[in-house]
């Protein structure tokens, strides 16, 4: 079913304007759009033929979720919580693998073949198959990792709730993302692109391609196998000039041989 044409969008949409219409209909309308979350059956955002759509009803549904859901004391292990979002089951039926240590919260979604090492994914993300969320590796509310992406050790994508319609950060296919690298506020990085260690892309991080003769900047988009890294630019305030953080793209990773060779050839060849 079409997201635009579901029958539980107007009543979450009415009771996120007006919580007193929280009732049945509403309620129960909530918990199955996390339910189908879960089940990869919806998305909060996904791609179309005009570019990506963010399904902004569906992140109300979470935020509403968080309203509703009582605290549960659950136990995994010799573990002990107390939340109002359970821990995501069925991972064999799933065909997943959570290496113990990795916390993978009820209403996100991780396709056939998705690995998390010691790490977390939150609800309403969505991980496709053949990817690597690695040591310590965070994957915030509603973010969209593509297939066969590595998230390495200690990369952190942020999540995003408010404002309703807000663009997640979206990982296309794949895509290498070095440790300790940060994507957050909704920034899209597209297929294949690989990012240098420490590198950290904001809405308002300047992403300056220089290789060609003129650096040209752009904002909130890494194009598709573009090499970015970590670098600085120069800005004059009162007090002075001082190097602030950007990102540069400095090369582009070839499609012509097979991807882990490509991967590898790529990371020497710029010293990443």
């Amino acid at each position: 079913m079409s997201t635009a044409t579901d029958p539980r969008a107007d009543l979450i949409e009415a009771a996120f304007d007006d919580r007193s219409k929280l009732e049945t209909e509403a309620r129960r309308a909530v918990f199955t759009v996390i339910e189908d979350l879960d089940e990869g059956r919806l998305r909060v955002a996904e791609p179309t033929d005009d570019g990506w759509q963010v399904n902004a009803w569906v992140q109300k549904a979470v935020s509403l979720y968080f309203a509703l859901a009582p605290m549960e004391e659950t136990d995994a292990g010799p573990l002990h919580f107390h939340d109002k979002v359970p821990i995501k089951k069925d991972l064999h039926a799933a065909g997943i693998r959570v290496v113990p240590g990795a916390v993978v919260r009820y209403g996100s979604f991780l396709e056939k073949g998705a690995i998390v090492m010691p790490g977390f994914v939150n609800i309403g993300a969505w991980v496709g198959s053949g990817t690597m969320v690695d040591g310590w590796a965070t994957v915030g509310s509603c973010a969209q990792i593509g297939r066969n992406v590595h998230l390495s050790g200690g990369v952190g994508i942020g999540g995003v709730l408010e404002p309703p319609g807000a663009r997640p950060v979206i990982i296309e296919d794949d895509c290498f993302l070095g440790s300790r690298s940060i994507v957050v506020e909704g920034t899209h990085v597209g297929r294949g692109a690989v990012l240098g260690a420490n590198t950290v892309l904001t809405a308002s991080t300047a992403i300056i391609d220089v290789r060609g003769e003129e650096p040209v900047r752009t904002k909130g988009f890494v194009p598709p196998n573009a090499v970015v890294i970590p670098g600085t630019r120069k800005k004059a305030f009162p007090a002075g000039e001082y190097d602030l953080p950007c990102a540069l793209i400095i090369g582009e990773r070839k499609e012509s041989t097979d991807k882990k060779t490509s991967l590898n050839d790529t990371l020497r060849e710029f010293a990443l």
